[in-house]
């Protein structure tokens, strides 16, 4: 891969394109995926306005508003990064309320936060209508290669030593997590879209 330098503006107009070249008569729903040192969340929160400036609804949804309950997520311990992995994020509940709603023959009623994982208890919101040929945009980490229905997936990428130093000491048992999600999904290579942000201020695409 070579990586093609671009502004932030530059690069939120650009990904608004993208996602506003999809068929208008249906939802789009998109991932924005990267660990919490990518912060993915700012570039999903970053292109609502231009999607709207284009004509499309944008709601966000952030993954970590899908996780599961701690009795069942902090089973095996707290810190066990291979269960982190693999059963803290509800894959199911983020698929039957959020994703399942905008595909094919979905009604386009989202409930945008399932739990609270603060205070382990459900979140009381109302669901949200999405217009036909509005957009999804979920942030969230490990999102990729698990059979979620996302329409375009944008992957934040970090060099290994850029998430080791952006990692705060109390997430670092969550490292080889990240490790096995390279190794294993290969989100450079699945990803519509892989963007660098070692520097968060000069990221780059990654083209293939």
């Amino acid at each position: 891969m070579r990586a093609r330098p671009i502004s932030r503006e530059a690069l939120v107009e650009e990904l608004a394109e993208l996602i506003a070249a999809r068929p208008a008569g249906t939802w789009t729903r998109v991932a924005v995926d990267g660990a919490p040192a990518a912060r993915p969340e700012e570039l999903a929160d970053a292109l609502v306005a231009p999607l709207r400036v284009r004509g499309r609804a944008a709601l966000r949804v952030s993954a970590g508003d899908f996780l599961r309950p701690a009795s069942l997520r902090l089973e095996y311990g707290r810190t066990d990064p291979q269960v982190f992995y693999d059963e803290w994020l509800d894959t199911d509940a983020l698929t039957r309320e959020v994703l399942d709603p905008l595909g094919p023959g979905g009604s386009g009623r989202v409930l945008p936060a399932l739990w609270d994982s603060r205070i382990d208890r459900a979140y009381r919101m109302p669901y949200e209508e999405v217009p036909t040929g509005g957009v999804v945009l979920v942030d969230g980490t490990l999102l990729l290669g698990r059979w979620l229905a996302f329409d375009v997936s944008v992957h934040v990428w970090l060099s290994r030593g850029a998430l080791e130093r952006g990692t705060p000491e109390a997430e670092r048992w969550r490292l080889p997590a990240y490790e096995r999600y390279e190794h294993e999904v290969r989100p450079q290579e699945s990803a519509d879209v892989v963007v660098r942000a070692d520097h968060p201020d000069r990221p780059a695409v990654l083209v293939r």
